[in-house]
């Protein structure tokens, strides 16, 4: 059962990148009154890509022709241990969010070691933004599996999102759980309101103008990567709002999961729909929101735990 929950896990991981585009690409259209792309056009605009020759910079070294693919690399081992689907994952061991949360760091210096290695300003004050943001990202993650941890006992990520529903706290914790990786999915994936993916105005972009000189598949895989991220959050999400368990219910968690996945990602449309992007110095702050929502969390759980025993 267990290496049947795996592969499932490692096919919905891959695949649902495309489709979560898609789905925040069209709920957006809805929202201004167009019919919008069809629910896989990302999948295919990645084909398009890779059939590309890729043009490189005159100044560029052989870090920024790995970066994309390390970027890449980085995230599917990252949503190898994100428990997506509750208590199981494909790779699945003791401290393993440690190595989930240092991977996706990877990623994120060799994006911007690929955006300074061209000797473009531009991309380097990208570069310097990403960051700085993301020193707020971490702790708001660790603090949240913290809380986890103190109520579960458990030291697996998998174990950790997967037996949160069993303790008494989770009725209370579940909502700023959701919150702050909701914010952190935003932050990882480049999303509205920390940074927008559709602006071209170089002095207000982040993500995206860290890959203005990609082009052809090394652009794909910047681009899959970060559809990727978006995909492990909103699994993390709905592993966390699942209350059927994959080990005794296959059939029926598995669609559940996907169906809360798709709802996270309409609410993310939704959300680049109604609202703007922050100004670039409320970003930390919205950050550091959720950064101190997951240490309320994590107090109140320690503060629950020591009443318990």
């Amino acid at each position: 059962m267990r290496t049947l929950i795996a592969i499932a896990h490692a096919l919905i991981a891959l695949a649902m990148p495309i489709l979560m585009v898609g789905l925040v690409n069209r709920t957006k259209s809805l929202w201004a009154g167009r019919k919008g792309p069809r629910l896989m056009q990302s999948g295919w605009d990645l084909l398009r890509l890779l059939r590309k020759r890729p043009v490189y910079s005159t100044t560029s070294t052989p870090v920024f022709r790995a970066g994309a693919w390390v970027v890449l690399a980085s995230s599917v081992l990252a949503a190898m241990i994100a428990p997506i689907l509750g208590n199981v994952a494909v790779l699945q061991f003791s401290h393993d969010f440690i190595v989930f949360a240092y991977t996706l760091g990877l990623a994120r210096i060799f994006l911007m070691l690929s955006a300074i290695d061209v000797g473009s300003s531009f991309e380097g004050m990208g570069a310097a933004r990403e960051a700085s943001f993301s020193a707020f990202v971490e702790p708001a993650l660790f603090l949240l599996i913290g809380a986890a941890s103190v109520l579960t006992g458990l030291t697996s990520f998998a174990g950790l999102i997967g037996h949160l529903h069993q303790t008494d706290a989770f009725p209370w914790l579940a909502a700023p759980a959701v919150a702050v990786l909701f914010v952190l999915l935003q932050a990882e994936a480049s999303r509205v309101p920390v940074d927008d993916p559709l602006t071209h105005l170089e002095l207000t972009m982040v993500h995206e103008v860290m890959v203005l000189d990609h082009s052809g598949p090394e652009l794909a895989a910047m681009q899959y990567a970060a559809a990727l991220k978006l995909t492990i959050y909103a699994g993390l999400i709905a592993a966390l709002l699942n209350p059927v368990d994959p080990w005794t219910q296959p059939a029926l968690a598995i669609p559940v999961s996907l169906a809360l996945m798709a709802v996270v990602a309409v609410l993310v449309g939704c959300i680049e729909s109604l609202t703007a992007r922050l100004r670039m110095r409320n970003v930390p702050r919205y950050l550091l929101a959720a950064t101190a929502l997951a240490a309320l969390a994590l107090g109140a759980s320690g503060w629950l735990a020591g009443s318990t025993s």
